[in-house]
């Protein structure tokens, strides 16, 4: 038994002399991940930062660019690559996950997960590299075989900055700018992804799942369709079905308004017309609903149109003695009728609510503009 057991035990210990302790990071490059959000796509930046002064408190300042970091693609000495860029960072490889197929300065890439490094150049424009091969020891093992794309960048000179950083700046709602800053210089490049389309296709899943027996959901959806201008077709699908589907629908005037937003992208504007008559009919169509909706008439130079809105409003809501005054003020000033106008203004300020009073100076300068045209 004791023959048996000292090699097993020799070997067991052979193994385990393999395994590493887990102790700091060499040269007290930290560890560090940074994320943003451009809507539902992801993007994570995954590095080690070195800072400026060394290990043993030496001030590189002046020599980072050229000198600690090397220009072009150099034989390093170490790892079968002979011409490699340097890693963008320290320690084990720099990288960068994509959830969503994204745009970089221009260029369509993948989503995954990809190597990051970055050439240096002594004059023009530096590149970025992004490498299928994401899980080698920095750059040794570099092989430009594995780009999966590179683009042209431009170094800025920037803040003194101690410790390498990366981060996200310009943050649009379908784009932003990852930058790495370090010493004297940030490199940028710009991430951009067709948002709209991945938000249609989660919102289409969805509706196919418990959100879709809600006829808010449906409605938003088309809500959506119309605030971004896009999809306006199955949008108008989405709008009847949230008015009318089976168990779901409801008809009221939110459900008949989104409809008639959608048919109006169309330029279908004498059915979207139809829809709305219906609309303020219906029993929640609030005073304020029916006053905002004769507003986006007014702006879009609809000024009859807006009339019999607003004078619906006045007669629907006899209890109502500013709101639709103030509707039926705005309209006569539109159309020139000045008297009109005026006279109701002067009945809306007579019963300005509590809850516009941080308006009143507002109203009364429109008031003494219209007393002092011509």
């Amino acid at each position: 038994m004791r023959k048996i057991l000292l090699p097993t035990l020799l070997m067991l210990s052979l193994g385990l002399s393999a395994q590493s302790i887990t102790q700091p990071p060499s040269g007290d490059n930290q560890k560090s991940r940074v994320s943003q959000w451009i809507g539902p796509v992801e993007v994570t930046i995954q590095y080690n930062s070195p800072d400026v002064h060394g290990p043993n408190g030496e001030d590189r300042k002046g020599h980072i660019w050229g000198e600690l970091v090397h220009h072009g693609f150099a034989d390093q000495g170490f790892g079968i690559s002979k011409a490699a860029p340097w890693r963008a960072g320290a320690n084990e490889n720099t990288i960068i996950t994509f959830s969503h197929d994204v745009v970089i300065n221009g260029k369509e890439l993948k989503a995954g997960t990809y190597g990051l490094f970055l050439d240096v150049e002594k004059e023009g424009p530096w590149n970025w590299i992004f490498s299928r091969n994401s899980g080698s020891w920095g750059s040794y093992f570099y092989d430009a075989k594995e780009d999966a794309l590179r683009v042209a960048t431009i170094p800025l000179d920037a803040p003194y900055t101690e410790y390498l950083t990366y981060g996200f700046d310009d943050r649009l709602p379908a784009s932003t700018v990852a930058y790495l800053q370090w010493e004297n210089k940030r490199i940028p490049f710009k991430i951009e992804a067709p948002v709209n389309d991945y938000y249609l296709a989660i919102i289409r899943d969805e509706l196919r799942n418990s959100p879709g027996f809600d006829h808010a959901n449906w409605m938003a959806a088309a809500q959506f369709c119309v605030q971004q201008k896009t999809n306006l077709e199955e949008a108008l699908k989405w709008a009847d079905y949230a008015i009318s589907g089976p168990f779901v629908g409801q008809e009221n005037f939110n459900t008949l308004k989104t409809k008639a937003d959608v048919l109006l992208l169309l330029g279908r504007n004498d059915e979207a017309d139809n829809i709305m008559s219906r609309a303020i009919h219906k029993p929640d169509a609030t005073v304020m609903a029916i006053h905002q909706y004769g507003r986006s008439l007014l702006a879009a130079g609809r000024k009859d149109k807006a009339l019999e809105v607003f004078q619906y409003n006045f007669k629907s809501h006899p209890e109502e003695k500013f709101t639709t005054y103030v509707g039926l003020a705005r309209v006569q000033t539109a159309l020139g009728n000045k008297k009109d106008a005026i006279r109701n203004w002067e009945t809306a300020l007579k019963n300005l609510p509590d809850d516009q009073k941080q308006n009143r100076p507002a109203y009364e300068a429109e008031l003494k503009k219209l007393k002092e045209s011509k």
